[in-house]
């Protein structure tokens, strides 16, 4: 290759670079921006889990950090592997691309909100009307006819709105499946058993996922915790909020599996005995965050003897009524 070949070569390779340094630190400059005005909603909310589609996993956390999954190749044995790490947005950045991830935070926002697509929260919406409405008030300066008229047709408005939420309710509620005999219509229970399933571990893979962005700061305080350590099951909280086990499946000859993100522990574990487990394992490590139950029965007691009290005011009101 000639020299001046090189060196325009060289040159269009230096300025690439130049270039993808600056739109990286740029990009990561608005999502501070946007981490920044949301901080206090995404603290409030405990993080969010945004994307859980197994391999890829992004969840951003009350601290504003990032947990992603990262899937590798093992040079020892070949094996593709996944594993949780913390990123914060200017990483984040060079691992995704900022459109996809703003995407992925408006998509599990109306998610978790329960909002069809392009909706704003109701809150905002209301928050918008009160203004125009004040708006309105301070040029008029009365409440006349045409403020009135104006209520009238808000309120016609507003039950149009609410009768289009009732069908859309009405229509995503799925309709009954349909069968010509007994055989068919238990194929087809079979097919829908199935697809519950599935679906029953989308939500249980959310919850945990959920959970782990909302409790990365505190096992941060705590370190590494083990929830469980039996001869055929290990279930950990990572110091970063990652809950990850190993376990021995029945059909497995005796080899353990590792269960390194939300999707393939709820394979084993059920949500509501995870969190139990940790509830147990904290109360026995820590015996000081759980209520003694001599503490729990002197409640009880008091509300009794408060219930006790207010039924003994109602009789004796009762009395002097006859």
């Amino acid at each position: 290759m000639d020299t001046s070949r090189a060196n325009l070569l060289g040159e269009l390779a230096l300025d690439a670079d130049l270039e993808r340094a600056d739109h990286i630190r740029m990009a990561a400059e608005q999502l501070l921006r946007f981490l920044d005005a949301n901080s206090d909603r995404i603290s409030a909310l405990g993080g969010m889990t945004l994307i859980d589609d197994d391999p890829d996993f992004l969840a951003v956390q009350a601290d504003l950090t990032f947990r992603i999954q990262s899937r590798f190749q093992d040079a020892d044995t070949g094996e593709w592997r996944s594993e949780m790490e913390v990123v914060d947005a200017p990483e984040l950045v060079e691992l995704y691309n900022p459109t996809d991830v703003y995407a992925a935070f408006a998509d599990a926002a109306r998610a978790l909100g329960g909002l069809a697509a392009d909706e704003a929260a109701p809150e905002a919406a209301s928050a918008d009307d009160d203004e125009d409405d004040e708006d309105d008030g301070d040029e008029d300066g009365q409440m006349g006819d045409d403020v009135l008229e104006l209520d009238a047709e808000k309120a016609g408005v507003n039950g149009a709105l609410y009768a289009a939420a009732a069908d859309e309710w009405a229509a995503a509620r799925p309709a009954p499946v349909q069968a010509d005999d007994e055989d068919s219509a238990a194929h087809a229970l079979y097919d829908l058993a199935l697809e519950y399933q599935e679906r029953s571990q989308e939500s249980e893979a959310r919850l945990l996922g959920a959970f782990e962005a909302a409790s990365a700061t505190l096992a941060g305080l705590i370190g590494d915790f083990v929830i469980v350590d039996d001869d055929d099951e290990r279930l950990t909280l990572d110091a970063n909020g990652t809950l990850r086990a190993e376990v021995v499946p029945e059909d497995g000859d005796g080899e353990w599996r590792a269960l390194q993100t939300p999707t393939q522990l709820v394979e084993y574990y059920d949500p509501t005995d995870v969190f139990g487990d940790l509830a147990d394992a904290l109360a026995e490590a820590y015996p000081g965050v759980a209520p003694d139950d001599d503490e729990e029965d002197g409640e009880d007691g008091e509300a009794d003897a408060d219930e006790a009290d207010a039924d003994e005011g109602d009789d004796a009101e009762a009395g002097g009524d006859d």
